[in-house]
């Protein structure tokens, strides 16, 4: 396993949800555990597999002074699933990658008592970047959308091989 891949890593299906992974931080001090459980899948429910979706799951400490997901967190949520979908994805180790940009545009405001998902779409590859593209919604047919963003993520650079 590379430095890069030690970070984080896509685990066994997930015993609550059929057809959902995990998405399991190994190190329990960074930004992303303060998400809680994320759970990550591509396509299904009528989404097609280029669409990556990562889900979480709302607790007490997300929430603002009116009692639903704090805005912050939301973006939180929204950069941490650019990662989780480059993973679904399998676009290499994205551990080491970094948002350059991220436009969020909030739509509603997120229930405490439902799970949120990040529908993720890649619109663009390029050598070193990735233009991405999606929204995060809620309800039990995800029929609620609580935000659109887009983002642009530069991508980790190659590992050099010992032929390099």
């Amino acid at each position: 396993m590379t430095e890069a891949e030690r970070n984080f890593e896509i685990s066994n299906p997930d015993p609550d949800y059929p057809g959902w992974y995990t998405w399991v931080l190994n190190d329990p001090d960074c930004y992303n555990s303060f998400l809680g459980k994320l759970i990550v899948r591509r396509g299904g429910d009528g989404l097609g597999d280029d669409i990556a979706r990562v889900r979480m799951f709302p607790e007490r400490k997300h929430r603002n002074l009116g009692d639903v997901v704090h805005g912050g967190t939301m973006m939180g949520f929204i950069d941490c699933s650019l990662f989780a979908a480059m993973r679904v994805f399998e676009l290499g180790p994205s551990g080491y990658a970094v948002t350059l940009e991220l436009q969020t545009h909030f739509i509603g405001a997120a229930r405490m008592t439902e799970p949120l998902e990040a529908q993720v779409e890649i619109t663009r590859e390029t050598g070193r970047f990735l233009f991405m593209r999606g929204l995060v919604v809620q309800g039990a047919e995800g029929e609620d959308n609580m935000a659109s963003f887009t983002a642009i993520v530069k991508k980790a650079p190659r590992q050099k091989t010992d032929m390099q």
